[in-house]
């Protein structure tokens, strides 16, 4: 089969088409034949040589696919040969065929785009096991979401809404505040002309908010700290910032606020699996009933992967950008 490899550390140039060994499915696993795969941050990390792939992931990037099953292992149920499908990896969605743990497949749903359900896993499982399993979110609180118009920004706006929660957005230009209001966010701010502090502020009439979704990082953490409500959660999981962050631990106490860290790609199965399932079980219903969908920014070819990678790198892109595999399946 073709797959995406990193022929070596460095920029997308160093992304090649390569011919690599189709993958066999363990007696617990599902084989996937991919028609789309979706673009993470973790895949030019990887590409940058900063992100290694977990022990037994595949070499090359892909967190996220879409397709059809085309084999099971042996003790697999609950599936079958021909359903339409997308899951979470650890690595190798840019590639014809994936393998993968059957408790790591969601099902899509008939009036989804099969391609555009490729953007869907990694972004629902990061909001779901953030926002609603950690962070607690509540009907009638207020959720501050950093990078509202990037893929995992534009899932958080739709899930805050869908459970009647006030969501305020962040974004780089007047263009993507926009956007994210389009999408549902009752304000969003231009982090580059208007401190998002005061803005949460004049938003919540002094009350602050009670869930920060952070991808940030470093100083980002004490403004968000300040911009919290008494007994808010902040949820940090990403670090685009490299600076240590410092954080006012008499102001943390005096708001009984907490300050949490999490990983996706390196939890152990078990935990994967557990939040496949909340995703199933509590978001996929919005799913189906059209309270969230992807927003898909671009599709590019498999072997404009590259292109694919320098468009996510410009940080011009709205939603997420996939990768156009196969032709199998359609809507």
């Amino acid at each position: 089969m073709r797959a995406v490899v990193v022929a070596q550390p460095g920029g997308p140039e160093v992304l090649a088409l390569a011919e690599v060994p189709d993958p066999v499915p363990t007696a617990r696993e599902v084989r996937i034949r991919v028609v789309a795969a979706g673009l993470n941050g973790a895949d030019l990390s990887q590409r940058r040589g900063f992100y290694p792939p977990p022990a037994g992931a595949p070499e090359w990037p892909g967190l996220e696919v879409s397709g059809i099953i085309d084999a099971l292992g042996s003790e697999v149920a609950g599936w079958s040969v021909g359903d339409r499908v997308c899951a979470l990896l650890s690595g190798g969605g840019y590639a014809e065929l994936v393998t993968v743990d059957a408790g790591l497949v969601l099902p899509v749903p008939d009036d989804v785009d099969l391609v555009e359900a490729a953007g869907l896993p990694e972004v629902a499982a990061t909001v779901w096991s953030n926002v609603v399993d950690l962070g607690r979110l509540a009907e009638g609180e207020a959720l501050l979401v950093h990078g509202g118009s990037s893929g995992i920004g534009t899932m958080a706006i739709q899930v805050g809404r869908a459970l009647g929660a006030e969501v305020i957005a962040t974004a780089g230009s007047d263009e993507k505040a926009a956007f994210c209001r389009e999408l549902g966010a009752h304000a969003a701010v231009n982090y580059r002309e208007q401190d998002f502090v005061e803005a949460v502020r004049a938003f919540t009439d002094g009350r602050g908010v009670d869930v920060v979704l952070d991808i940030v990082g470093g100083a980002y953490i004490a403004r968000d700290l300040d911009a919290l409500a008494t007994g808010g959660r902040i949820l940090s999981i990403a670090v685009r910032d490299r600076e240590p962050a410092s954080v006012d631990m008499g102001l943390l106490m005096r708001k009984r606020a907490s300050i949490q860290g999490t990983t996706l790609r390196a939890r152990p199965l078990e935990e994967r699996v557990a939040v496949i399932a909340g995703v199933r079980e509590q978001l996929w219903p919005l799913l189906s009933d059209g309270r969230i969908r992807p927003v898909i920014d671009s599709v590019f070819p498999l072997e404009d992967a590259a292109a694919a990678h320098r468009r996510m790198e410009s940080s011009a892109h709205r939603g997420k950008i996939l990768l156009r595999v196969g032709d199998v399946g359609g809507r």
